[in-house]
């Protein structure tokens, strides 16, 4: 019966990062996740697309007024308005993902997203037949040079010889919603001899991994599981579970665990992996999988410490 009356007294709701719920990348995660605790617990939850930076505040504060709680932001960018409008409304339980706000009602959720980089560099290396690789950022943002430098650290660790191409797509929140540009980037790199490229990138990815399919190259997603864009074509992705985070965050408030305070997910929690699936099963070897599945324990025993770029804005490799 507790149940009941405790699911009646939450109103979740999400506010999307520009790029839209079906980026298929990091917005789609977070809609995966808040579809799941529909699923699970049957209570609604609001959610709202922004078209543009200064929406973000007004969603928020819109839905603070009609007493929705929590609400669940999706994005770095949100900090200033997530910061401004829990002000306003103490009583109202927020959370931010990819950025931490220091209140008493805001929870937020980071992820070690070199971490899981650093997987997908190790599988990159094992599979590229020219000992050239290649990243595609989106917005040319600290959070992404942190996927970069881990990526290029397990590239190297696996191949110290490889190459490393990097190229962000822009400066402004358009860069997440380019998928022409993200594909000229990839062929740029391709041209240059590489043969596996992976992309942080939002939306902008699918032009990569589009792009890779279409040279006969192999691509890496990212956040989502994008195995089954192209299958064949993608050699894995690095799970951001954003999924795992929405969900949680929605049954923690429903269930009485609600807890503000910062919130780090790494390969140990779960928060960050590689997938592995039918649609790439026939891409990586046994060789590969236990490379990676080592890589994997080390980091988790300490043994292997992934730079964070964010701890110093700097990559020693």
């Amino acid at each position: 019966m507790t149940v009941a009356a405790h699911a009646e007294d939450i109103k979740p709701a999400v506010v999307y990062d520009l790029g839209g719920k079906f980026d298929k990348s990091f917005n789609e995660a977070a809609y995966t996740g808040a579809e799941k605790f529909k699923a699970d617990t049957g209570v609604e939850y609001r959610d709202f697309e922004i078209q543009n930076d200064s929406q973000r505040e007004q969603a928020l504060r819109n839905f603070a007024r009609r007493g929705l709680s929590p609400i669940v932001a999706i994005g770095f960018s949100h900090a200033n308005a997530v910061e401004k409008v829990a002000k306003e409304f103490p009583d109202t339980k927020f959370a931010i993902v990819d950025s931490v706000v220091d209140l008493p009602n805001v929870r937020s959720i980071v992820f070690k997203e070199h971490e899981g980089s650093y997987l997908v560099g190790v599988l990159a290396s094992m599979a590229s037949e020219t000992g050239k690789v290649g990243f595609v950022g989106g917005m040319d943002i600290a959070l992404i040079r942190k996927f970069a430098c881990g990526y290029k650290q397990g590239a190297l660790a696996q191949n110290p010889d490889a190459e490393v191409y990097q190229n962000m797509t822009g400066t402004t929140g358009a860069a997440w919603n380019d998928p022409v540009k993200g594909g000229e980037l990839a062929k740029s790199q391709f041209d240059r001899g590489a043969d596996v490229v992976y992309h942080a990138a939002g939306g902008t990815g699918l032009g990569v991994l589009q792009a890779a399919a279409d040279a006969g190259k192999l691509g890496i997603g990212v956040d989502s599981n994008q195995n089954a864009l192209h299958p064949g074509s993608v050699l894995t992705s690095m799970l951001k579970r954003v999924d795992v985070a929405v969900d949680t965050t929605f049954k923690d408030a429903m269930n009485g665990n609600w807890s503000s305070g910062v919130e780090v997910l790494g390969l140990k929690e779960g928060g960050v992996d590689w997938a592995l699936d039918d649609n790439n099963a026939s891409l990586v070897t046994d060789e590969m999988k236990a490379a990676v599945d080592q890589a994997k324990q080390d980091i988790i025993s300490g043994k292997v410490q992934v730079h964070d770029y964010m701890s110093d804005q700097d990559c020693p490799v």
